[in-house]
C-alpha cells in the first residue's frame, strides 16, 4: 500500500539522512559500541547538517517547521542502518518541546541558538532512584534562597539519557510541598548548568542495550540555579510533563515500528546467504511463513504509526491514542524481533550481527515512556472502564 504520509521534503531529507548515516556513523560505530557512547563532537555534525533546528522557530535560528514527520524519518533511517544517535533524541524529541513551549523569550535566546549547533545538548531528569514512575513522590528540592535570587537544588536523578554529555538538565524538584489535595502540586522544572558547582555525573549506567546512549546518574549537592533559569511557573511542573507525553510515546511507537521493519530487512538477507543441508534458510516454507506474518504485523504497525503521526501534526493525538499506539507498535516490534532472531539460529545471538543488537535495544521501548501496563490503564480509563 502507498504510503501518503510523507512529502517530497521529507523524501529528501530521508536521502541525506541515508547518507550522513554511511559515512559518519557506521565506520564508527563498533568505536561507539565499545566506549558505550557517541563521541560528544558527533553532536555537532548533526548541528551542522541541520538536525536539532528543523523544529525551532525561525527566529531562533532554525528551520520553523512545526511536525515530527522529520523525526519519525530520523527514527526509520536509524533503524535501517541498525545504529542509534546517542543521547540526541532525548535533546530533540524530550527537550525541545518544554523549551518551545514554556521558555521566556529570553530563555529562548540564551539557550536554543547552542541547542541548534549542538553546543549546548539538553537532557531531561525526572526518575529517582525509588520512585520509578511515580514523579509526585520525588525527593529532590529546590529551595528559594533568602533574597530570591536563585534555588539550592538537592537530590539525585537515574536512568538520565544523555546524562553524560549534557550541557543543560531540565531537572524536576520540588519548589513546595505537595497540597493537601493534590499530592502533583510543588513540582517545578529548572534548566540547570551542568557546569554547576555541587552537579555531578554519577555512574554511567550499563543497560542491555542503547549501548550508544549514554545513560547516568545525576547528583545535586546545594546547587544554585538562578531564578532566571526556571522554566515556566513555580509549582507547575507536573502538568508541564504530561503535556508532552503523547509526542513521547509517539515517538517511541515509531522508533519500535521500524526496529520491527529493520529486523525484517535485516533477516531477508541473512536467510537468503545462509545455507543449511545445503539449501538456503530462506526456501524452507516456515521461513517464509514466519518471515510473511511479521510482515503482515508490520504493515498494520505502519498503518497505526502513520496514522497516530498524521494526528499528531494536526494536534489531534490524544493521550489515550497515543497509548494505544504505542502498546501496539511496541508489543509488534517485541515479537517480529523475537521471531526474526530465531531465524538467524545461534548468530542472532552474537552482538556482531544486527538482530541481536536490536533485541536488546527493543526491549525498552516497553518500559520506558509509560509502562505497556501504564499504556492500558489510559486505554482502559478512556473506555470508561
Amino acid at each position: 500500500m502507498r504510503r501518503t504520509v510523507y512529502n517530497e521534503d521529507h523524501e529528501s531529507f530521508r536521502q541525506t539522512l541515508r547518507a550522513f548515516i554511511e559515512a559518519e556513523v557506521v565506520p564508527q560505530y563498533e568505536e561507539w559500541l565499545a566506549a558505550g557512547q557517541a563521541p560528544r563532537d558527533f553532536y555537532y555534525k548533526l548541528g551542522e547538517l541541520g538536525v536539532f533546528g528543523i523544529e525551532v522557530p525561525e527566529e531562533y535560528g532554525g528551520a520553523g517547521i512545526e511536525s515530527f514527520k522529520f523525526q519519525a524519518v530520523l527514527s526509520e533511517e536509524t533503524a535501517r542502518a541498525g545504529v542509534s544517535f546517542g543521547g540526541s533524541g532525548v535533546h530533540v524529541a524530550l527537550c525541545l518541546p518544554y523549551l518551545k513551549a514554556y521558555a521566556s523569550d529570553d530563555q529562548k535566546k540564551r539557550w536554543l541558538p547552542g541547542f541548534i549547533s549542538g553546543e549546548t545538548m539538553f537532557a531531561i531528569a525526572m526518575t529517582e532512584p525509588g520512585t520509578g514512575s511515580d514523579l509526585a513522590g520525588m525527593k529532590t528540592t529546590a529551595k528559594l534562597s533568602e533574597d530570591g535570587t536563585h534555588y539550592v537544588l538537592n537530590g539525585s536523578k537515574t536512568f538520565i539519557t544523555g546524562g553524560v554529555h549534557a550541557d543543560r538538565v531540565i531537572v524536576c524538584a520540588r519548589t513546595a510541598p505537595p497540597s493537601a489535595d493534590d499530592r502533583r502540586f510543588g513540582i517545578s522544572l529548572l534548566v540547570v548548568d551542568t557546569k554547576s558547582e555541587g552537579y555531578a555525573v554519577g555512574r554511567k549506567l550499563d543497560k542491555i542495550g542503547l549501548k550508544t546512549s549514554d545513560t547516568a546518574e545525576l547528583s545535586f549537592t546545594d546547587v544554585k540555579v538562578p531564578v532566571a533559569d526556571l522554566l515556566g511557573e513555580e509549582n507547575k511542573g507536573f502538568s508541564y510533563l504530561g503535556q508532552n507525553l503523547p509526542q513521547e510515546r509517539l515517538g517511541i511507537a515509531f522508533g519500535a515500528y521500524a526496529q520491527a521493519a529493520a529486523a525484517i530487512r535485516f533477516t531477508k538477507e541473512y536467510v537468503r546467504d545462509r545455507t543449511v543441508f545445503g539449501k538456503s534458510v530462506a526456501s524452507f516454507q516456515n521461513t517464509k511463513f514466519e518471515l510473511a506474518s511479521c510482515q503482515a504485523e508490520v504493515d498494520a504497525a505502519e498503518a497505526v504509526a502513520d496514522r497516530a503521526l498524521e494526528a499528531h501534526d494536526l494536534g489531534e493525538l490524544t493521550a489515550a491514542e497515543a497509548a494505544s499506539a504505542k502498546l501496539f507498535c511496541t508489543e509488534v516490534a517485541s515479537r517480529v524481533i523475537d521471531r526474526c532472531l530465531q531465524l538467524h539460529g545461534g548468530y542472532g545471538y552474537m552482538n556482531e550481527y544486527p538482530i541481536a543488537r536490536l533485541y536488546a535495544d527493543n526491549r525498552v521501548n516497553r518500559i520506558y515512556g509509560g509502562t505497556s501496563e501504564v499504556m492500558k490503564m489510559i486505554i482502559a480509563k478512556s473506555m470508561g472502564l
